[in-house]
């Protein structure tokens, strides 16, 4: 049974600045200031049955008030309100804060809401989606999470400005978050906010971002510790993309992007069918090969290669992809990866998912060069948003009249100033705060069937950090037969739940 309580807001809510005399009643309404927000949450109170054990946690959710310090020409000019960002919270009742670990958690896009972490894996509880092949109908159904990561940590879901209900204040621009900088500065004074506020410095801290949230969560980390002074235990990168430049088929040629693709390429292709009865790990085996070595020669060498070296590299690369050897050649070798989703089984009628190859979706036309959709973002939209919008209000008591933003479109252009010139690349950031803080654990969670941020990739830029034998052990890899979000797979949600409950143990507890 829910009991909802209005919370007041939590910490300061320091008020704009006060008029030096009384404000004359003759002033008309549209020359008054904006309304000061202040923080609108609300409570309540729950429990579930996980991890063997019944455990009674409070959930609040709602938005937070963002403030920045304005500092100009060397003056002071308060503690000024930006934006309202909208969280949900989940505190376990009655446990020591100086030994509950504490996990924030975003997704990525940059664009999207935190609610596929939060109702497809980590949070109390979940949307029962269905899975390719087998899609659930609507309107769907939200059931306990008897694997959540609450049986060994708090949460808290944060949703970046201009996706979920966050918003910048009335008045503001909500552009100037709109890019990799002020993001990652946006979420840090978040996550030090309500570190301060709930009085939890003393408790050991994990951050979790999946996609784009990964990059976000690297870069976030180093920025925790060189602005604040907090150290993390934990790193969780789920669907890990550190190196765009690893995933870029555009920009310079990017050959690179072609060879750390082929893997997925193979998985998906083994998935649907074009590896006969071979196991999935010696196709995996054998294209890792392959893309390790031969590709990469083999694209550098340009028209230089004898005739027989290219037939065999478009025997090679049709055998492992599951495309035909007439394709493979006429891309001169080079597979892009939308064309991909769409090529494999176009004698099907079929397309690809992109997010996750294990789904299809009919073919908007048989002779297109891309999909006109990805029939894998197609079956979890709904799910997710029918859930989140049913359960913020019918279970967690919260009102609003504002759209919940899954994926926000809003947010683009998105811009990487910082990074003019060079690649968008954060590895640097991981190596900085792992030599910082030597206790740093890091979890990377890879999908086989990821068409967005491919397992190959992610697992080569991890193998290229800049890190001695002893750090780099700190870093562990668990694998996944499913996409993007590997726990739309039932079998790969119960054993990542268990994995990451495993991380959070041995990152936050006491030291051996």
């Amino acid at each position: 049974m829910n009991d909802k309580v209005a919370e007041q807001p939590t910490g300061p809510t320091a008020s704009g600045p006060t008029a030096s005399g009384p404000t004359s009643p003759a002033t008309p309404a549209a020359t008054k200031p904006p309304r000061e927000p202040v923080d609108d949450l609300v409570t309540t109170h729950h429990e579930l049955t996980a991890g063997g054990r019944t455990l009674h946690y409070t959930a609040t959710t709602g938005r937070v008030v963002l403030r920045e310090e304005k500092h100009d020409d060397g003056t002071f000019g308060g503690n000024t309100a930006r934006a309202e960002l909208s969280l949900t919270t989940y505190v376990l009742d009655d446990a020591d804060p100086r030994t509950r670990p504490v996990t924030f958690a975003f997704n990525g896009g940059p664009g999207s809401a935190s609610v596929w972490l939060h109702l497809g894996l980590l949070g109390p509880r979940r949307v029962v989606s269905g899975d390719a092949g087998a899609l659930a109908r609507p309107p769907y159904d939200l059931v306990d999470n008897a694997e959540s990561l609450l049986a060994v940590s708090d949460l808290v879901f944060v949703d970046p400005v201009s996706t979920g209900y966050s918003r910048a204040v009335s008045g503001g621009k909500a552009g100037e978050y709109h890019g990799y900088q002020r993001d990652v500065e946006a979420m840090a004074e978040l996550v030090r906010a309500w570190t301060t506020r709930h009085r939890r410095w003393m408790s050991p801290k994990v951050v979790a971002g999946e996609s784009y949230g990964t990059l976000r969560g690297a870069a976030l980390a180093a920025h925790l510790q060189e602005r604040y002074g907090m150290f993390l235990n934990g790193l969780v990168l789920v669907s890990s993309v550190l190196d765009l430049s690893s995933v870029d088929f555009e920009k310079q040629r990017n050959d690179r992007a072609h060879a750390l693709y082929l893997p997925t390429y193979a998985a998906i292709a083994h998935h649907h069918g074009l590896h006969g009865d071979r196991p999935l790990n010696d196709v995996l085996d054998e294209a890792v090969a392959y893309a390790s070595r031969d590709y990469p020669w083999v694209l550098s060498r340009g028209s230089r290669l004898t005739a027989s070296e290219r037939a065999d590299a478009v025997r090679t690369l049709a055998r492992l992809s599951g495309l035909s050897e007439g394709y493979v050649d006429r891309a001169d070798l080079r597979i892009e990866h939308w064309r991909y989703f769409t090529e494999l089984l176009r004698d099907r009628r079929l397309t690809v998912g992109r997010l996750d190859g294990r789904f299809t979706g009919p073919a908007a036309s048989a002779i297109a060069e891309n999909m006109d959709a990805d029939p894998s973002m197609d079956a979890i939209t709904g799910p997710y948003a029918t859930a989140w919008n049913h359960y913020v209000r019918a279970e967690l008591g919260y009102e609003t009249d504002l759209h919940y933003e899954l994926i926000s479109p809003r947010v683009h252009p998105w811009s990487y100033a910082e990074f003019e010139g060079r690649p968008v690349d954060v590895s640097h950031l991981l190596e900085r705060a792992m030599r910082q803080n030597p206790h740093l654990q890091v979890h990377v969670a890879y999908g086989y069937h990821d068409g967005a941020t491919p397992w190959f990739a992610a697992e080569d830029v991890v193998a290229h950090l800049q890190l001695p034998p002893d750090l780099l052990a700190n870093i562990e890899h668990r694998y996944y037969e499913a996409g993007h979000m590997m726990y739309v797979h039932e079998p790969s949600r119960v054993q990542q739940s268990a994995d990451l409950a495993e991380f959070v143990v041995r990152a936050c507890g006491p030291a051996t």
